[in-house]
């Protein structure tokens, strides 16, 4: 088989599997139903037990621990009070067994007819072409516009069960986990990221990677051995515009607090490094470019809000890591609002790999694979908007 006609095949047994999982679901609804009416027509049966046994059992069945039987059970039970649709597209392959779930997880405090209305809204926005996140996002917002009481309930009941957690695991590691309100672990988060900053413009090389700083200065601020600090990293260059009108013009630059420089030295920068030019005219400073190769600033905060904090390939839902050109900086793309999209990392870096390509268009950026396989992701250049959902193509 062409590697075209493989992918067409892994596609095909992907819904395929989706589609027995959603059988797999009716089955559970369906034993759990029998299994409480026989039950419960031999006498009084304590709720709570009936229902461990269901668990239990299905656990077993699925070769799942019981907890992961209970939240199947649950699953499947509220699959059939008001998802019709969520449900039609399960059955077809069309969502995943996990998307499904998300969704249900989502709506779980809802009635039967409260999740009807999040159900008919879920399949207008055609939410079998999102991402697991998005999914999960655009659930939950839909939940929170039809029942605004329930949702706030729900969100001050969730904060009481902040918590720390450690899990060892394999080769002497362990997972220390923080379950708290998302600005806490934001602005946690963020202070972590900024020593990774700190740790780049030191003078002394950099032997570790990101995350093994941040880790580090996790324990250390933990345990109260270390401080850090905010860093700014852009360098702001300071031109004189009788430079750029005069090429042999006598003007030198100034780097702010550092001196002058020549103004043919200049580059675009490196690594963590970006050269900024202000424009000046007597040493007063009036204008300046975006001639870096690196989305930074504002700028970088726009793309991030516009693309929702959310990796911008089709299907993807990962963190962006990086603000990539549409048209590549080597061949002539600006750093410029219209041609910068977030990505993850994984994605920013698989576009590197030959035969992978991405190309911007009215409808939005087409990625082309090496087999030939189009996917289409639409990008709403205003800021604040939800990108539209994605679409794929046979092989060219």
């Amino acid at each position: 088989m062409s590697e075209a006609a493989l992918i067409e095949r892994i596609a095909q047994l992907e819904e395929r599997k989706a589609a027995i999982a959603a059988e797999q679901s009716e089955a559970v609804l369906a034993f759990a139903t029998a299994h409480a009416e026989s039950q419960t027509a031999a006498g009084d049966v304590d709720p709570e037990m009936l229902e461990r046994s269901i668990a239990a059992q299905v656990g077993l069945a699925c070769r799942v621990s019981p907890t992961e039987g209970r939240r199947r059970v649950r699953i499947a039970r509220d699959l059939h009070s008001g998802h019709a649709r969520v449900r039609e597209l399960f059955a077809a392959g069309r969502l995943s067994e996990y998307q499904t779930a998300t969704i249900v997880a989502a709506t779980a405090h809802l009635s039967g007819a409260e999740r009807s209305e999040v159900d008919e809204m879920l399949a207008q926005r055609r939410v079998e072409t999102l991402g697991v996140r998005r999914i999960h996002d655009l659930t939950r917002s839909l939940a929170a516009r039809v029942a605004p009481e329930k949702f706030t309930a729900r969100c001050r009941a969730a904060r009481t069960g902040r918590r720390v957690s450690v899990r060892p695991v394999a080769d002497g590691m362990a997972d220390l986990t923080a379950h708290l309100p998302v600005e806490e672990a934001v602005a946690c988060y963020a202070a972590l990221a900024a020593a990774v900053n700190e740790v780049a413009v030191r003078a002394e090389p950099v032997t570790r990677g990101r995350g093994q700083i941040m880790a580090d200065t996790l324990v250390e601020r933990l345990t109260g051995q270390a401080t850090a600090r905010d860093v700014n990293i852009e360098i702001q260059v300071l031109v004189p515009v009788e430079a750029l009108i005069d090429p042999d013009s006598p003007l030198p630059a100034q780097i702010a607090g550092h001196g002058p420089v020549p103004v043919e030295l200049l580059t675009t920068g490196g690594g963590r490094r970006t050269w900024r030019r202000l424009i000046t005219r007597d040493g007063v400073v009036i204008g300046g470019d975006s001639r870096s190769r690196l989305f930074t600033g504002r700028l970088a905060a726009l793309i991030r809000a516009r693309d929702g904090h959310r990796c911008r390939e089709p299907y993807c839902d990962a963190p962006i890591r990086h603000i990539d050109h549409i048209r590549r900086w080597k061949d002539g793309g600006r750093t410029e609002f219209t041609n910068g999209r977030g990505l993850c990392a994984f994605h920013n870096h698989v576009r590197e790999m030959p035969g992978w390509r991405a190309e911007s268009a009215p409808t939005g950026i087409t990625t082309t694979t090496p087999v030939g396989r189009t996917y289409r992701a639409g990008v709403d250049t205003r800021v604040g908007q939800p990108p539209s959902s994605p679409e794929h193509g046979s092989a060219a």
